[in-house]
């Protein structure tokens, strides 16, 4: 179980090893203190970036979640490798005793010490609406003021040079994209149109059915009307020729009939041609109406393709047109950073604290641990639990009458011990 199993044998230890854990205690102390103090101050600075509002009405909802997007990827940007790199180079950041760091640890020293916080819009937002951004802040922490401000100020004019860029950068590509686009469906529109009207001139049957119905019906009638002239004459004929005596004037009269019954089966023939080749050609009109629809099709999807693409190069345009003439959301630096007046400290008091903690507690471990490398039975109650006898008296070990010829520290030594066994 342990020679501690009280909170007065917890005591007594204590008193015990005082000496002990107040050399401990003193020593960690001072040089928790120490470490402490030696620890270089860091001052702490920031800039602040606001995000203002669309001067035109209708553009805040894309604006809000656009200006959030915007704002993480130039913070990407500004805290890459190269972009780190060159930032210490140009202010100089790691001088002096830092100079002989590699570089890696000095990109991840200023990478650490950068922190891009971003302040969300305290209008209401709609239910399901991304957050909106109202401002951005720049917080830099180095060991120099002057330093730290002017990094500050340089993150803040480089958000604030990159939004400008990226924004008008991105309107014009989007501008010129709807361009291409509006001239290739144009192309696309017009090339189908040309195939649409070779396609109607090589099938006269893609002509309007009702046309082509009206010279079936005419060629009919004709028709009917021409098979009666032509029974008409053959019965005259027939007749005439049935006689027994032709008269002069009856051989005239058939060579007539004649003549006009040949010229009416020269019509009725070339009215039938006619009548087979409007059946011919209502034969194919199934499959021509088919392809015709599916031009027509075709040439609906790529003009609703063409409004589109318009209505949204409009919109593209607009939204230049906003952006050069700085009437679009943009960022303005609403606060400059200054060099700090004070450290805001090094975290030298939470060290001094821990190191003072931590050394109580080395202390009252090393005194337990000599108590377990030393077991003795050091009261009537630790006897009777370990040994199950109860002692009648308990004689502690006096040396009343040390020897004279004893050294100083062997009797403060001695009389330290009883004043313990006393305690005990």
């Amino acid at each position: 179980m342990g020679p501690i199993q009280s909170v007065e044998e917890f005591l007594s230890l204590l008193r015990r090893r005082r000496l002990l854990i107040a050399a401990v205690v003193l020593f960690g102390a001072i040089v928790s203190f120490m470490v402490g103090v030696t620890r270089p101050k860091t001052y702490e600075t920031g800039a602040v970036i606001q995000v203002e509002s669309p001067v035109i009405d209708g553009q805040e909802q894309n604006a809000g979640a656009q200006s959030a997007r915007v704002l993480q990827v130039i913070e990407q940007r500004l805290t890459t490798r190269e972009n780190l790199a060159a930032m210490i180079e140009r202010h100089n950041l790691f001088g002096g005793d830092a100079a002989g760091l590699p570089l890696d640890k000095q990109i991840s020293a200023l990478r650490a010490s950068i922190t891009f916080q971003s302040i969300a819009s305290a209008a209401q937002q709609n239910f399901g609406a991304p957050t909106t951004v109202s401002a951005l802040m720049i917080t830099t922490r180095l060991d120099d003021p002057e330093k730290a401000a002017r990094v500050a100020n340089d993150l803040a004019q480089s958000v604030l040079d990159m939004s400008v860029a990226r924004q008008t950068n991105r309107a014009m590509d989007t501008v010129r994209f709807f361009q291409a686009e509006e001239a290739r469906v144009s192309q696309e529109i017009v090339a189908l149109e040309a195939e649409i009207a070779s396609f109607k001139n090589a099938n006269p049957a893609a002509q309007a059915g009702t046309v082509a119905t009206t010279d079936r019906a005419a060629l009919d009638s004709d028709l009917r009307r021409l098979t009666q002239d032509l029974l008409a004459v053959q019965g005259e004929r027939s007749a005439l020729e049935g006689k027994d005596r032709l008269r002069e004037t009856d051989r005239r009269r058939i060579d007539e009939l004649k003549v006009q019954e040949g010229v009416l089966q020269s019509q009725q023939v070339a009215l039938q041609a006619q009548r087979a080749a409007l059946e011919q050609q209502a034969a194919q009109a199934p499959e021509v109406e088919r392809q015709l629809s599916a031009y027509a099709r075709q040439l609906q999807q790529l003009q609703s393709q063409y409004d589109l693409i318009s209505a949204r190069k409009a919109e593209a345009d607009t939204a230049l047109r906003l952006e050069e003439e700085n009437h679009a959301e943009h960022f303005s630096l609403l606060e400059r950073a200054i060099a700090p007046a004070y450290a805001t400290g090094g975290g030298g008091r939470k060290i001094a604290l821990a190191g003072a903690v931590s050394s109580v507690i080395l202390g009252i471990a090393l005194a337990f641990l000599m108590d377990l490398l030393n077991p003795v039975l050091r009261s009537a109650r630790q006897m009777e639990r370990e040994l199950d006898i109860r002692p009648v008296i308990t004689l502690p070990v006096l040396n009343l009458h040390p020897a004279a010829s004893d050294p100083w520290i062997t009797r403060m030594w001695h009389r330290l011990r009883r004043y313990q066994l006393r305690s005990s």
